[in-house]
This record gives C-alpha cells, structure tokens and sequence, in this order.
C-alpha cells in the first residue's frame, strides 16, 4: 500500500494529486515515511522522473523556439545584409551565429563546408556575432566591411582565412591581410568603424538576443534552433527539416 501510494504521488496529473494540506501531522509522516521507503526500494523512478521531466522541458523549449523562428522569419532569412551560399534556391535554410575567434566554431567549419558541397539544396547564410572579445569584433567588422566593400565572394575568402589562421587578430594583421587579398586595406580598416558595419553587427547581436541565442555557433535550420553542434552534426536535422517541409 504504502509504494501503490509514493507512486502515485510521483505519476499523478495535477487533477489526481493527493492533497497534502488536508493531512494531520502524524499522516503527512507517515506519508514521508512511506515515499522514501519507496524512492529506497525503487530510486530508478527518481532516474525516470528527471528523464521525463527533462524530455518535458525541451519539448517546451522546442516549441517556443519555432514560435520566435516563425515571428523572426524576415530578419532571419531576409535580412539584407548577410553572406547567402549554396543554393540560393535550395529547400532547406541553414542559418549559422558565428564568432571568428569561437573555437568550436572552427571545428564545425569544415563540417558545414562539407555539408554544403554534398548537399546541393542547402541554402547557407552566415550571422556575425563578435561575442568573444575585442579580436572577435575586430574580425567581424573586417569580414563585413570586405562584404560591404567587395561583395560576396570577397566575404567568403576572409570567412574561410579566420577559421583557418592561427595567431592573434590584430589591425596591423588585417591590413596584411586585406593587401594579400587584393583589397584597399586602408580603406577597408577605415570602413571597419563605419556606421554601416556597425549596424549590422547591432542588428544581428538584437536577433540573437531576441532568439535567446548566447553562444556560437548557434544554428537555425527548419523551425530548430540549435544552441551548440549536436554530436551526431547538423544533416541528421536538415533531413529532419526537408522530410517536414515535403510531408
């Protein structure tokens, strides 16, 4: 009897849960008494009740996140500003927050190029979000002021330098860089501070803020929103998203 009760206390919808406010002194002991014997006897239900209590969690989670991709679809897909590659017809989005100086940012690198290359309708556009200090700023204002300055193409090279470079990011570095590359490195040093790159850095920081994004790389792909890089990579979730869209 006294098990039949703790579980029912542990399983019980709101609607069947006993009334504790309604026991004595001695009753809401021996109730106690009759719980931990039973969580003693049984402690894989606590096991149980954290997993489900976990899995509740993230369904909620899942479900809020779909509700802000839906209300930030214009900003997120159709921002204006941002480096699109793939296919920019293709049926699936993948939406990537990055940070030059993100470690594990770089470790995905090759992964999300891999992706793009075997996966001919992916669409992949790229958000810059300097979160990591003043080399991630520094980073970030030159990739966008190249995009700004040379275009696309141009935004790609220096993309793939940063994730691929060793060293510290500094402004003697990117004018080397920017004259290695073919560009105008004093202008683009000076456009780095411009208003118009600091505006996109300030819009993508208040998307992320309002996709209660805080870290990177963070993914968007379908109405997922990926905090981090799940283990088994993001192509199990682009399926998952092209499956939906074609059901």
């Amino acid at each position: 009897m006294k098990s039949l009760i703790a579980a029912l206390l542990l399983t019980a919808t709101p609607a069947l849960a006993l009334d504790l406010d309604a026991m004595n002194d001695a009753e809401k002991q021996a109730f106690g008494s009759a719980v931990r014997e039973y969580l003693m006897e049984n402690p894989e239900v606590l096991i149980e009740a954290m997993n489900a209590l976990e899995q509740r969690r993230l369904a909620e989670e899942s479900k809020n996140d779909a509700a802000m991709i839906a209300q930030l679809s214009d900003q997120i897909y159709n921002d204006g500003h941002s480096w699109v590659g793939g296919n920019p017809d293709g049926d699936v989005t993948v939406v990537e927050f990055i940070d030059y100086r993100c470690g594990v940012c770089k470790q995905v690198f090759p992964h999300v190029e891999e992706v793009v290359a075997n996966d001919k309708d992916v669409r992949v556009i790229f958000k810059d979000l300097p979160i990591l200090g003043q080399e991630s700023d520094l980073a970030a204002r030159f990739a966008v002021a190249v995009k700004q300055a040379e275009g696309d193409e141009a935004y790609k090279k220096v993309h793939d330098h940063f994730y691929t470079m060793r060293g510290n990011v500094s402004i003697e570095g990117l004018k080397a860089t920017a004259t290695e590359m073919g560009f105008d490195a004093d202008a683009i040093i000076e456009a780095m501070n411009s208003d118009q790159v600091s505006d996109v850095l300030r819009k993508n920081a208040q998307l992320a803020q309002a996709l209660q994004i805080s870290g990177t790389p963070s993914f968007i792909i379908g109405d997922k929103l990926l905090r981090g890089v799940p283990q088994t990579g993001i192509t199990p979730v682009i399926e998952e998203a092209r499956a939906a869209k074609e059901g």
